[in-house]
């Protein structure tokens, strides 16, 4: 989700409900403005609900998810070797969510790396 820089931030976290969703909330640094949100859905204490959901929220033009989103559309192949990878990850840290998203980060920073710089497979 993009949000424009004057949107309240407090107003937008209240709209998603929780226990339902989870905010999570990025520590800012130099290389990270805020507000870089994500909101969860779908964590449960007995592990992940048959759907879960992520919502991130950035400034307009402050993201790579997007990157990493068309380069997966584009390269089938690519695709189906992160599902494997998420099925994989899901049994093993099904009771810790930051594990599983840490476990997917050299993945994600690649592919993301390949599609910001045209390359064609990862």
């Amino acid at each position: 989700m993009e949000i424009n820089e004057n949107i309240d931030i407090e107003k937008l976290i209240a709209t998603l409900p929780s226990p339902e969703y989870i905010c999570l909330r990025q520590p800012t640094t130099p290389n990270n403005t805020p507000p870089h949100l994500t909101f969860l859905k779908g964590y449960t204490p007995t592990g992940f609900a048959d759907k879960v959901f992520h919502i991130h929220v950035r400034y307009f033009g402050d993201w790579d998810e997007p990157y990493f989103r068309d380069y997966l559309v584009e390269y089938p192949d690519t695709a189906a070797e992160y599902a494997a990878l998420k099925n994989t990850l899901k049994t093993q840290y099904e009771h810790d969510r930051d594990g599983y998203t840490e476990a997917k980060r050299e993945f994600i920073r690649g592919v993301t790396a390949r599609a910001k710089g045209g390359k064609n497979k990862y």
